[in-house]
């Protein structure tokens, strides 16, 4: 591996000669390259949201993406996992720029031996603003102003009818399954921004924060008798068999919940919202999803 980075070195000024241009990262502030030809993006937020600007890539991780992505990525060979980048595939493609964040976060060292790498992570607690920090950076990255802005400002329509939709419907439970088994997700969570962003009542407030959320039962649901269930299948969206969302949740407990009994359980993209959370399709394509199913619901 040694060897393989010190060879790499000798083609490294180029890039470093590159015109560049200051972007916020979750790193802070850095110089990106100005229109790098060729990105690679390891990260399926960034992925979403270079889609969203029609920025193309010539590389990414190997996983089944959300179904919105799968026509896009069809043909761009993979370089690796979310998590372990294949760096001599990597390189051989010579990139100009690589997106790294998230589950690749870890690696945004060593992927910089190979070409200049930006850490665009988006957290979750404060979700929607780090999506529209990214659009901007990208848009300022590959000279996309006018799309940048146009994003933004379907992004913040999307979010003013989902709010709309959701005023006075009642509180709910964030909820994801993996298999037979499931857990609670709060506003302060990674997927907490459905509360705080469209000022929806928690059903539990206090959950513990946790990357995959604090482990419940089904006793527990049905003791805080949520209106809603917003529901997340991890299984389903990592591609793993077992049980679905529907049938774990086809219980008398759940049942006998308000959300079970009014048949308000909403079966998001558990996709979209896993994999490529921040995304600016994931963000838009979720509120959308809550808006036709808040606003077809009796106040």
């Amino acid at each position: 591996m040694k060897a393989f980075f010190c060879a790499l070195a000798l083609v490294l000024p180029t890039a470093l000669q590159a015109e560049t241009v200051p972007v916020a990262t979750a790193a802070g502030e850095v110089q990106a390259p100005l229109t790098p030809a060729k990105t690679v993006a390891l990260d399926m937020a960034a992925i979403d949201t270079l889609d969203a600007l029609d920025v193309a890539i010539i590389g990414r991780p190997d996983i089944a993406p959300p179904a919105y992505l799968s026509e896009t990525l069809a043909s761009v060979p993979t370089v690796g996992t979310l998590f372990e980048p294949d760096f001599e595939a990597l390189a051989a493609l010579a990139p100009d720029l690589i997106v790294a964040g998230g589950r690749s976060q870890a690696q945004v060292q060593p992927l910089s031996q190979i070409a200049p790498t930006l850490d665009m992570t988006i957290g979750g607690a404060d979700l929607l603003n780090e999506t529209t920090a990214r659009i901007d950076a990208y848009a300022a990255i590959y000279d996309r102003t006018d799309a940048g802005t146009a994003l933004k400002a379907e992004l913040d329509a999307d979010l003013a009818a989902a709010r709309d939709a959701i005023t006075g419907k009642g509180k709910a439970m964030i909820i994801l399954t993996n298999g037979g088994k499931i857990s609670a997700y709060g506003a302060n969570s990674r997927f907490g921004w459905l509360h705080s962003a469209l000022d929806l009542p928690e059903a539990y407030p206090g959950l513990v924060v946790e990357n995959h959320g604090e482990a419940v039962s089904f006793e527990f649901v049905a003791e805080a008798n949520p209106d809603w269930l917003l529901v997340i299948d991890r299984g389903a969206a990592v591609g793993q068999g077992g049980e679905a969302a529907a049938a774990t949740l086809d219980n008398p407990l759940i049942a006998g919940t308000t959300a079970g009994k009014t048949g308000q359980i909403v079966y998001l993209d558990g996709s979209a919202m896993y994999l490529a959370g921040g995304g600016f399709h994931s963000v838009t394509g979720t509120l959308e999803q809550l808006t036709a199913a808040f606003g077809g619901a009796g106040s």
